[in-house]
């Protein structure tokens, strides 16, 4: 039996060190194979391999996977394995599928259209894997993020981006547009962005005029023929020459462009406005297509390419583009690559930001957290969709390349410059792009956006086909609007009412319009038209002034002249017809007093404007032919159940019964303006209902016979009218407006309704308005008062103070001091009324012998003496001697001759009483006071 030998115990310290060294190399080698594969993270890219804008997205993500592995301090590994799209969004769905599966790869991006991101994004959601999108839809619902948990947009959705095409639109007032859009094959999705752009037209006060859908230009067989043909339709049966593309690939829209230019589209008084997704390679478009879209507007996603980044990106992605490439003459990158490294660049600080992700929704939420500026902005997500502040260029094609014109965002509009992705905080309120454009065809002048049919299809226009007067057309009430479609315009008196606005669109008014009431006049009573001058407060005005200067007179006269004395009635009357008559002739009653004369010069002035201005005034009323109304408002017919006539075929008839209430039996159709004479004369109507612009040309013919009554209901206007939603008609619009601020429309107003007969002009004046009244008078009334007053105060104090020097006191009586008060005002009363003063002059006492020997007598009426008093017992205070007689007289009396033989008995030369020179007798007579 050979037995087995066993290990010696010398050897089996090697046998143990052997295993674990050998356990040892197993398991760090493994160790080392793991960490290799975990530093290694495979991205799936899902892009048009063969287009342009999938070339660029291709070469920027191998720079970006080229600088991330490269980068010091990046312990983790990116691999991309990319994937043809060709376009499809089924043949995406199918390499998202196979990149998952065969790849591993632990996130997918890329798809340029909404569909493929839609049925990748389905694939995602059962297999977890977070999608990164190029697109996005036109309009983000609400529930987008829970369907698609795992959906990531890289870019906005439209919503900004049309109403920056509006705002171009509505900055410049272009009513109605033709939208032209490249049509889905696989969804009806683009209606999204459809919506939006017609809303936000809505919004700037214009509309879509047609939509013009165009399948993938990769479906069409001809596309000139098809295109040329789509063009024709739109040039024949459409006025409207503002395009808008919007959704649409480059290829096709430069080739609609190229068409349009033969057809004329690109002349004068067009507009073309691009969308993004044309504009955005406007860089890539060769020179001689660019020549063909002179003038066209578009708006792209701008990027700083200033920054140290975009510049040393630009040369990597020039030379790898060459490289591949070598028969592309444009290597410049777009907004299409820089978006491809920006999603690369996510990615990959995604990965750095956590040490753990085994799992996506790890990944997922380090993507959502991003933060940072990356080459085409600001990369900051929100509800799964790029938030960043989106502004928007404007650029103009202009030779073979393009100018900048303006940025626009929503909160800021307009502006002239962008900061770090931020507008400019001051918002333009000028014009849009004022001068700066270059229009296409070289207009110099901003685009009507519309132009007149061409020859094959002439402007239609409508006229009314009857009339009640000649100067006018008339639509007729009742016409069908069914038919307004198929005239472009028409034109005539058409009033602007609330119902057909439902149907056609009408320009601002070129003409008034309204119901007035015409009626017969007849001619004014003439028997007291001589009162009609004057008003009543102004002839109440007169008598008041007429009163109080014939007081002032009577009471200066009153002592001083004898005509104003006597019985009262005998001063009234003479006072009343002194005043009265002062104007007409010269009076036997000469003015004694100054105080007198200077109210009566001031009176004769007042006087002499009031006959003046009442001689005109009852001049112009004569001369002037008076009409008045035989009806003078709608009640009084409506009362008398009377007959009216109207045009029957017009909405005066509907207004009449409706409105006004006439009693349709009542109302009578006047067909014809010559009927309305005839049917006034044989009492068929009493009052006829016309409108405002018939009514004037009706009175003009017959201004002396016929008289508008009533105030004027009114209406909209006359305008013309076209379409609904015609551009046309805000054009005709403005031209009214800029002919009426011109002052065009006044002129022809004037030229077609003034009225050739001067007296039809001033018949139908009211004439209690032609009367004049105090208002037109006061300063004269107030002159003659303040006269008057002025110089009746200045007056009384004078006989006051007349009074006080030479009050006289009765005979027996030692000093004047002890007459009582009621006797000294008797006195005074006495004084006024009952005396007149003789002067004697210094010159008359100038010898002791003289003044010693003066007697002072005071008489009556009837010559009896009152008093008298010796001067050399009673010496004056002054050197006058004052005799006081009566006023009234008709010769010599004898208390005159008495006085006058006293005097006689002073030596001296001469002396004066009241006016008279006396003398010694042996020099002179005494006159005669007569």
């Amino acid at each position: 039996m050979t037995s087995v030998p066993m290990h010696s115990p010398a050897t089996t310290p090697y046998y143990y060190l052997f295993f674990l060294f050998s356990l040892f190399i197993f398991v760090f080698h493994g160790v080392t194979v793991i960490s290799a594969e975990n530093d290694i993270t495979h991205i799936g890219a899902i892009i048009d391999v063969n287009s342009r804008i999938g070339k660029e997205e291709n070469i920027s993500m191998e720079i970006a996977i080229q600088n991330f592995n490269k980068a010091s301090g990046n312990k983790k590994t990116l691999v991309l394995h990319v994937s043809d799209s060709g376009g499809n969004p089924l043949q995406a769905s199918t390499a998202a599928e196979n990149l998952i599966k065969q790849k591993q790869v632990q996130a997918i991006i890329g798809m340029e259209t909404w569909q493929e991101a839609a049925l990748v994004a389905e694939v995602s959601k059962r297999i977890r894997v977070p999608i990164l999108s190029f697109a996005a839809p036109s309009i983000t619902l609400p529930l987008t993020s829970v369907r698609w948990p795992f959906l990531v947009r890289m870019v906005n959705n439209d919503s900004l981006q049309v109403q920056c095409i509006a705002s171009i639109v509505g900055s410049y007032d272009w009513r109605r547009v033709i939208v032209i859009y490249e049509a889905d094959s696989y969804s009806t999705t683009d209606s999204g962005i459809l919506t939006l752009l017609s809303d936000a037209l809505q919004a700037v006060g214009s509309e879509v005029e047609h939509w013009s859908a165009f399948p993938p230009f990769s479906s069409l067989s001809d596309p000139n023929s098809f295109i040329r043909e789509e063009l024709e339709k739109i040039n024949k049966y459409k006025q409207s020459r503002v395009f808008i593309i919007v959704r649409s690939s480059l290829e096709l829209a430069t080739r609609i462009i190229t068409e349009a230019k033969q057809i004329g589209f690109m002349g004068r008084d067009s507009v073309w406005i691009t969308a993004d997704s044309v504009t955005n390679q406007f860089d890539i478009v060769n020179s001689s297509v660019m020549s063909s879209m002179q003038g066209i507007i578009g708006i792209r996603t701008p990027f700083s390419e200033t920054s140290p980044s975009f510049k040393d990106f630009s040369i990597q992605f020039r030379n790898l583009f060459r490289s591949t490439d070598p028969q592309e003459d444009k290597s410049e990158p777009g907004i299409y690559a820089l978006r491809a490294y920006d999603t690369i660049s996510t990615i990959g600080l995604a990965m750095e930001k956590s040490t753990d992700i085994s799992t996506s929704a790890a990944l997922l939420d380090n993507i959502l957290s991003s933060n940072f500026t990356g080459l085409s902005g600001q990369i900051q997500f929100q509800n799964r969709e790029l938030s960043c502040f989106t502004t928007y260029e404007v650029v103009n094609v202009v030779g073979k390349s393009y100018n900048r014109l303006k940025f626009w965002s929503p909160e800021y509009g307009f502006t002239d410059e962008v900061i770090d992705g931020k507008m400019s905080q001051e918002k333009s309120t000028k014009s849009l792009l004022d001068d700066l454009v270059h229009w296409p065809g070289g207009l110099r002048r901003v685009p009507l956006g519309w132009v007149m049919p061409n020859a094959a299809n002439r402007m239609v226009i409508g006229i009314p086909g009857r009339t009640s007067f000649e100067k006018f057309v008339k639509v007729k009430e009742g016409e069908d609007p069914t038919v307004v479609p198929k005239f472009d315009a028409a034109v005539g008196d058409i009033t602007i009412l609330a119902n057909r606005t439902n149907y056609v669109e009408f320009t601002q008014p070129y003409a008034e319009s309204g119901l007035t009431m015409v009626v017969p006049v007849k001619s004014e009573e003439k028997a007291w038209l001589f009162v009609k001058p004057f008003s009543a407060a102004m002839w109440l005005a007169v008598s008041i002034a007429l009163m109080y200067t014939m007081f002032v007179v009577w009471f200066l006269e009153h002592r001083s002249n004898p005509e104003f004395r006597g019985p009262w009635m005998n001063q009234l009357s003479t006072a009343m017809w002194f005043t009265f008559s002062t104007i007409f002739f010269a009076h036997r009653e000469a003015l004694r007093s100054n105080f007198t004369r200077v109210v009566m010069v001031v009176w004769l002035f007042v006087v002499f404007v009031l006959t003046s201005s009442y001689t005109a005034s009852l001049t112009s009323m004569l001369t002037v032919q008076r009409l008045q109304p035989t009806v003078t408002d709608i009640a009084t017919l409506q009362r008398s159940n009377s007959p009216v006539g109207c045009d029957g075929d017009s909405f005066v008839l509907k207004y009449m019964q409706d409105v006004l209430k006439f009693d349709g039996s009542n109302i009578i159709n006047v067909k014809s303006e010559y009927d309305y004479p005839e049917a006034f004369r044989n009492g068929t109507i009493k009052a006829a209902f016309l409108e405002l612009p018939y009514s004037r040309v009706f009175i003009k013919r017959n201004c002396k016979d016929y008289q508008v009554t009533e105030n004027t209901h009114r209406f909209g206007g006359l305008s013309f009218i076209f379409p609904k939603g015609s551009p046309i008609a805000r054009d005709f619009s403005n031209a009214f407006l800029k002919l009426s601020e011109e002052g065009k429309l006044n002129e022809l107003d004037r030229k077609w309704f003034k009225s050739s007969n001067n007296e039809c002009a001033d018949s139908n004046k009211d004439t209690d308005n032609q009367s004049l009244s105090v208002s037109n008078f006061w300063g004269l009334f107030l002159l003659t008062a303040l006269t008057s007053t002025i110089m009746l105060v200045l007056y009384i104090l004078h006989l006051f103070r007349k009074f006080g020097r030479h009050s006289v006191r009765p005979i027996g009586t030692t000093s004047g001091t002890d007459a009582s008060f009621w006797s000294r005002i008797k006195a005074l009363r006495t004084y006024f009324s009952n005396s007149q003063q003789l002067h004697m002059s210094n010159k008359d006492l100038n010898s002791d012998e003289a003044r010693d020997d003066v007697v002072v007598l005071i008489s009556s009426n009837n010559g009896e003496l009152i008093s008298a008093y010796n001067t050399p017992g009673h010496p004056q205070a002054t050197p006058v001697t004052e005799i006081e007689m009566p006023e009234t007289y008709t010769g010599e009396s004898k208390a005159q001759t008495r006085v006058l033989r006293i005097l006689n008995s002073f030596p001296g030369k001469r002396r004066r009483v009241h006016g008279f020179n006396y003398e010694d007798p042996e020099r002179q007579r005494i006159p005669n006071s007569t």
